[in-house]
């Protein structure tokens, strides 16, 4: 395989710089792992690093050996001076503190319970990604903490995070929220005819469609928009612009397998037409074998020899294990070289496959250990 630099965690982790690291990758690949992995190594080498998940498997919790996480960060490992919280992220009580926070308490209140809103905090398309901005800048501007690591969203594109801001702007500035917004704006009684004027022609639809309670809620829900969701925008744009600044560090998580690495070149050029900082790439679960000098051919023609003579099964048995061993090495490799073919420059490290389930901070700790090339 061609030679890619290598990526130097220590040296990342060690940069006090350094205050942001966004873990993304296809789902499934091990970010949450990595993330926390990160997290216990930093806080060993003294940082005050906080892991931010926003994974609902919940396996970030289990990993540190805790019984769950919440919205809160929990201090999970303390060693001198160093120290690990980690938190998991809650939507909607994410969105409920930033209507808490500028809003009156009254006016809270009203929006907190009406169902539009409800609906909208729970389930409205870029809402995780968008309160994972919110997070991610309530503890940046808190300044609790050194080093924030960030675990994205398990889906098929990872770095809708960033499209968020824009989504959401789209969201504000559809042409049916200005519509409900429009009195608001406007001001004033001949405002609000002219207002019922347009409106009225498809109020009615909409009433036998949704019916008159829903549309009220709708309406009551989108006229606290500009006094409660003002600043959603600038915030979001505020955290964009901090990930783009030269203490973040964005790693590319991947398993050596093909579509994982698609998604990986897919992240690394993404991140580069955004000009984000890339750290460099993470290639987990790698299988190696420490008879590497045997080769696949030879492994299973020794089985063949032995099982036609009808000795020693369990070696032939063991020889046909190494056999599909180095076959699946050797498949890894092709496809790491796929990689580093069209990306030459990115830094890359390897993690070896684990013969069990990480489910503790001594887990981790291997882990981290294999991140930094130990």
């Amino acid at each position: 395989m061609k030679k890619s630099p290598l990526l130097d965690v220590d040296a990342i982790l060690d940069d006090r710089g350094t205050r942001i690291i966004v873990c993304c990758g296809a789902g499934g690949v091990g970010k949450t792992t990595t993330a926390a992995a990160l997290g216990l190594r930093a806080a060993e080498r003294g940082r005050h690093a906080v892991v931010l998940t926003v994974d609902p498997a919940r396996r970030l919790a289990q990993s540190m050996g805790l019984t769950e996480l919440d919205n809160t960060p929990r201090l999970v490992h303390q060693v001198g001076e160093g120290q690990l919280f980690a938190m998991m992220l809650d939507m909607k009580r994410t969105f409920d503190e930033i209507i808490e926070a500028h809003a009156d308490p009254q006016r809270a209140r009203q929006i907190l319970s009406n169902p539009f809103y409800q609906s909208l905090s729970s389930s409205f398309s870029g809402t995780q990604e968008y309160m994972a901005m919110e997070k991610l800048g309530q503890l940046r501007r808190s300044d609790e903490w050194d080093l924030i690591i960030v675990d994205t969203p398990p889906s098929r594109s990872a770095l809708d995070f960033l499209d968020a801001p824009e989504r959401l702007g789209r969201f504000l500035d559809g042409r049916f929220i200005r519509l409900l917004t429009a009195p608001a704006k406007a001001g004033g009684r001949s405002a609000f005819r002219l207002f019922n004027a347009g409106f009225g022609l498809v109020a009615g639809a909409m009433t036998k469609l949704l019916g008159a309670q829903v549309l009220k809620d709708l309406q009551t829900f989108v006229s606290a928009l500009d006094a409660v969701f003002g600043g959603f925008r600038q915030r979001a744009e505020a955290t964009y612009r901090l990930l783009q600044a030269p203490g973040t560090a964005f790693v590319v998580v991947a398993a050596p397998e093909r579509d994982a690495m698609r998604e990986a070149s897919y992240f690394v050029e993404r991140l580069a037409e955004e000009r984000m900082p890339l750290a460099g790439l993470v290639v987990n679960r790698v299988h190696k074998s420490a008879a590497s000098t045997l080769s696949a051919a030879r492994s299973a023609a020794a089985a063949e020899d032995l099982d036609a003579r009808g000795e020693h099964e369990l070696t032939a048995a063991v020889l046909r294990l190494h056999t599909g061993r180095m076959q699946l090495a050797a498949r890894e490799h092709r496809e790491q070289e796929h990689f580093v073919s069209a990306h030459p420059t990115v830094p890359v490290v390897q993690v070896r496959a684990m013969t069990e389930d990480v489910h503790d901070l001594a887990g981790l700790r291997r882990i981290g250990e294999s991140l930094a090339g130990a």
